[in-house]
This record gives structure tokens, sequence and C-alpha cells, in this order.
């Protein structure tokens, strides 16, 4: 008998009814997930998508749409407005998030399982009950419509999941490795910097990919604390297409289908993490 047999015979195959019943629920989850973009990108290519409403197809293919999102609205300029924002909060809420992670997973220090509750019962406040002090504090700050004031928004928000995802990563990181540095000369930055992010880089990676298409699709913020036509982020877009009388539907899905074509390419890029995130952060030896 072959190795190539043996190794056959020794791997355990899915019963046949849990086969079915795991492709019927990934079937199902693939149409969930795809109904609406294709829904989207139909009605997008339609002239009144409100006269062939659904998945009819057009009568013909419609483009002024997405001709009039580059050309009259200017998109690039929202584009540019969302990376900058989007991209120095992520980089600021990482950075804090993931060394205050290493401070409370792996240190001991009194009020280590109160500073831990409290990060996590943020995760139970809804924006909207933050408005007024999170406003007042804009205010106060001289912040109010600059994009200043939504970079520390973006910043500070989502810090549980952030700091849970990144915790449980530093978690399964053998104490060993830190002696071993200890040993070395290494303080606690260089750590940190030279053992600990290189071992928990999905983990790190994941919490700023997710961060940042939040930060992107984020609108209730957005609205509140800029008012400058030239600072909106690209959320901020759609509602121009919106007034009191009227509403340019082709304009709004070719908009919303170029708007979603970055975080789409942005998982493309970095869907590695998501599969080495999903592996349990195993250390390798």
């Amino acid at each position: 008998m072959t190795l190539k047999h043996r190794q056959g015979k020794n791997v355990k195959t899915m019963p046949k009814g849990t086969r079915i019943f795991t492709y019927i629920c990934l079937i199902w989850a693939l149409f969930v997930s795809l109904f609406p973009l294709v829904w989207l990108v139909i009605s997008s290519l339609k002239k009144d998508p409100l006269a062939r409403p659904g998945f009819q197809l057009p009568d013909s293919i419609y483009l002024e749409g997405y001709l009039s999102t580059f050309r009259d609205l200017h998109v690039l300029r929202y584009f540019g407005n969302s990376l900058l924002i989007a991209g120095l909060s992520v980089a600021i809420s990482v950075v804090m998030i993931s060394m205050s992670a290493y401070v409370v997973g792996r240190m001991e220090f009194k009020g280590k399982g109160l500073v831990s509750g409290l990060l996590y019962s943020t995760m139970f406040i809804p924006a909207t009950a933050l408005t007024y002090p999170v406003y007042n504090l804009i205010n106060t700050m001289k912040l109010y419509d600059t994009r200043a004031a939504l970079i520390l928004i973006y910043s500070c928000s989502g810090i549980a999941v952030s700091f849970f995802l990144i915790k449980n990563y530093y978690d399964n990181i053998p104490r060993e490795l830190e002696e071993a540095a200890r040993i070395d000369g290494c303080g606690y930055v260089q750590t940190w910097a030279r053992v600990i992010f290189p071992i928990a880089r999905p983990g790190i990676m994941i919490a700023a990919v997710l961060a940042f298409l939040n930060n992107w699709n984020e609108y209730y913020w957005a609205s509140l604390v800029l008012i400058d036509r030239n600072k909106l982020t690209v959320p901020g877009l759609l509602s121009t297409f919106t007034s009191s009388f009227r509403t340019n539907y082709n304009g709004l899905f070719s908009a919303m289908v170029v708007i979603i074509l970055p975080p789409i390419i942005l998982y493309c890029i970095f869907s590695r993490f998501f599969i080495e995130a999903l592996s349990g952060g195993a250390v390798k030896g």
C-alpha cells in the first residue's frame, strides 16, 4: 500500500448528509450576499430604475449615471477625503489599541478587570446616545466642520471590537517568547515591535481592515460634523442625489456601485489575513 493511499484512508470525510446541508447553507449565504449587489448593478444600468424595477434587464445600457458621478460630482475628491480620514483614524486607533491590548493582556496590575469591563461595555452604547457629548466636545475644541473632528471620532470608535480581537491573538502567544526577548535586552516597546506584533499581525491587520471599512461607510457622524461640501466623505455624496421633490435613482445607484468598489478591492488585497485569522492565531514553532 502506497503512502498516498494510506494518507487518503486516514483522512476523515464528512458524512453525505452533513455535506449536503453544508452546501445548502453556503449556497444560501452566497445568494443572500450577492442578491443586493446584483440588483444594484442591474439598476445602475437602467435609465429609469423605477420603470423597470427589480431584476428586469434594461432595454439598453445606460452609463450616464457613472459618467455624471465622475464628471459632475468629482467623486475622486470624496474618495480622497474618505481615504485621508479613514486612513489616519485607523493608523491612530490600531497603534493605540494594539499597545493597550498588550498591556492588558500580558501584564498584571490593579484594576485590570475593571479596565477590560469598561472597554467591553462601550460595545453596548449606540452612536446616537453619544451625539450631544461628542458634538459639544467638538465645538469646545473648535474642530467643527473639520476633517480633524472626524479623525478624532473615528479613532475612538469601535475600540471594543478591535481590542477584543487583538487581545485574543496576544493571549495565544507563549510567554516564553517575551522572556527570551527580555533576556536579550529588549524593553516593552521593543518586545512588542519585534516579537508580539509579527506574530499577531493577522489579528491586527483584520482589526485595521474592519475599522477602515466601518469608517469608509460611516454616514451619521460625517453628516453631523461636516458642512463644507468639499470636505464631505464618500457616504455624503449619496445625499446629493436626493432633493425635496425628486430623487435621481440612476445616479444614486451608479454612485453606490462606485463607492463599494474600494472595500471590495481592499478585501481582495488583504483576504489572506482573513484566512490566517480564521485559524485562531496559531503560533508557528
